[in-house]
């Protein structure tokens, strides 16, 4: 897991969840890391919608002792708690934190008086087989993905 910690401080509009998981998918080059950018979009959708646009956020991915890829989100919102709740086959939305729920290895919330992270444990991203390096970066540019830095003049790494 070369490149780790990566740690943004940004502003959680929509437009930063699709640039932040294309700065993940060129980390992650060749690497299956479908879950991991699963679980940044729904914890970065949560903020957005319970909190509120262009709420302040600090993303962190690191690498575990134990081998894991964990992945935290930070705002300023403390008593904003997020719950695991169902959503019935008819529900529009409510199924971020199952989905978190089912595929992190674990997952919690850590607070303190003035802000909260919540975070998930997942299992190291392995290559995938037959792709080298570069070659999902030569494919995204062919086909026109954008890459950039983050919205509202926001650093990465």
């Amino acid at each position: 897991m070369n490149g780790l910690p990566l740690t943004w401080d940004f502003l959680a509009v929509p437009q930063a969840v699709p640039e932040v998981r294309q700065i993940l998918r060129e980390r992650f080059d060749g690497e299956d890391a479908g879950d991991l950018l699963l679980c940044v979009s729904e914890l970065l959708a949560n903020v957005i919608t319970h909190v509120g646009e262009r709420t302040p956020v600090a993303l962190r991915v690191s690498a575990t002792a134990s081998g894991r890829v964990r992945v935290a989100v930070s705002d300023p919102a403390a008593a904003v708690w997020p719950m695991l709740r169902e959503s019935g086959p008819e529900g529009t939305s409510g199924r971020g934190l199952q989905l978190l729920d089912a595929l992190a290895l674990r997952w919690g919330v850590d607070q303190s008086p003035h802000r909260k992270t919540v975070w998930c444990e997942l299992r190291t991203p392995t290559r995938r087989a037959g792709l080298r390096p570069g070659e999902a970066e030569a494919a995204a540019t062919r086909y026109g993905t954008r890459t950039g830095s983050l919205p509202n003049g926001a650093s990465c790494c």
